[in-house]
């Protein structure tokens, strides 16, 4: 996946209206009822970002932009791949954006201040830290399970601080900052799923970018203070939170137990790499499968090549999954597995090109980058 930007008309430049003062993120965000975050994300990987800019201001979304985002957000909740719906969005024409400039016909009458209401003190932060200065083009993708930093609010659906007189979403500072001090409980609440969130988001919008910006941290501390641990517990507590309320939900429905031979057939095998620090992106990735309706099992302990194939022969999944954050991981569990299962899927998440080429070059096995993709990819496959 390549990163791309937005479509320039036929005379070199993309058109502006002048008519239009422009809009910040937050409004547009506000307009199509996503985050902020995501507008951001869809910047950064495939150029639908705002293409006015006004010196000694922050960067603004034209009419044209925000119909091309109208047009992403339209066929991704049709089940159409973001990738694609990118593609889509940039290559439209003038009239189609002119279509979609029309169910966006109030933007220009939105109050300016507006602005200054729809964010949070965090958020104005970033907003800065995005567009204080020219932003890089033409870069690669981000890395698999690695955000770029400055990740901020959450999706819609994002869990609340505190009653309904505190309804501020929780930011990924919040938790970074929870996790610093050591502060356990206020971390596991600031993670917990709530109802009706996809733990993928979830994952991509909250936890990666504060496992990423965490990283990023130098910090003094005592013995048995790390960080990294607070995080991770909270992340792993959220998630079999979710999963139990989840399983005693199909259950209560009439459904059959999570161990039930029907619910065994169409199964994902997910495997860490070995020595792989922390495996959070493995559970994640099990638990958002499980919201999608498709079953998966995560290997844990240690997983050689003969675990590997032995568990595989017994399972029989409908594919395979090795999730990492390393960047030259040992491949030797894919190798067995394509070698002894050649029809069976494989997938990758690889957070660099430096081991793509030591993959078995055959067209069950697959490289994917992202977290989305790697969901997308094998619920194309369970389905």
């Amino acid at each position: 996946m390549t990163s791309v930007r937005s479509a320039p008309d036929p005379e070199g430049a993309r058109p502006t209206m002048s008519h239009s003062p422009g809009l910040a993120v937050a409004v547009v965000a506000r307009r199509l009822g996503v985050a902020p975050a995501t507008l951001r994300t869809w910047d950064r990987r495939y150029g639908l970002g705002p293409s006015e800019h006004q010196a000694g201001s922050h960067r603004r979304y034209t009419d044209d932009d925000v119909a091309r985002l109208f047009i992403m957000r339209r066929l991704t909740l049709e089940g159409v791949a973001p990738a694609d719906a990118a593609r889509n969005a940039l290559a439209a024409d003038g009239d189609e954006l002119a279509a979609h400039r029309g169910t966006n016909a109030t933007l220009e009458s939105v109050d300016a201040t507006v602005d200054a209401d729809d964010l949070d003190g965090s958020d104005d932060a970033d907003e800065d830290e995005d567009d204080g200065g020219p932003a890089p083009r033409g870069v690669g993708p981000r890395p698999f399970l690695r955000a770029v930093p400055g990740g901020e609010k959450r999706g819609p659906s994002a869990p609340r601080i505190g009653g309904l007189r505190d309804a501020r979403p929780v930011t990924v500072s919040d938790a970074v900052d929870a996790a610093i001090a050591y502060d356990q409980r206020t971390c596991d609440r600031l993670l917990r799923i709530p109802a009706g969130v996809d733990p993928a988001d979830w994952w991509s919008d909250l936890v990666e970018p504060a496992l990423d910006r965490l990283a990023e941290r130098t910090v003094l501390a005592t013995s048995g203070e790390v960080p990294e641990v607070v995080l991770a517990n909270a992340t792993l507590g959220a998630l079999r939170e979710y999963t139990q309320s989840r399983e005693d939900a199909i259950v209560a429905a009439g459904g059959p137990p999570r161990n039930h031979p029907s619910r065994m057939r169409r199964i994902v095998l997910v495997f860490a790499a070995p020595d792989e620090p922390l495996p959070l992106a493995a559970h994640a990735l099990a638990a958002a499968l499980g919201a999608h309706g498709a079953m998966a099992r995560i290997v844990t302990g240690p997983a050689n090549v003969h675990r590997t194939l032995e568990l595989v022969t017994m399972v029989r999944p409908a594919a395979v999954a090795m999730v990492t954050t390393q960047t030259r991981p040992d491949l030797g569990i894919v190798h067995a597995t394509f070698e002894a299962n050649p029809g069976l899927p494989v997938f990758v998440g690889l957070p660099s090109d430096d081991v793509a080429a030591d993959l078995p070059l055959a067209p069950t096995v697959h490289r994917v980058r992202s977290f989305p993709g790697l969901l997308h990819e094998l619920l194309a496959v369970v389905r």
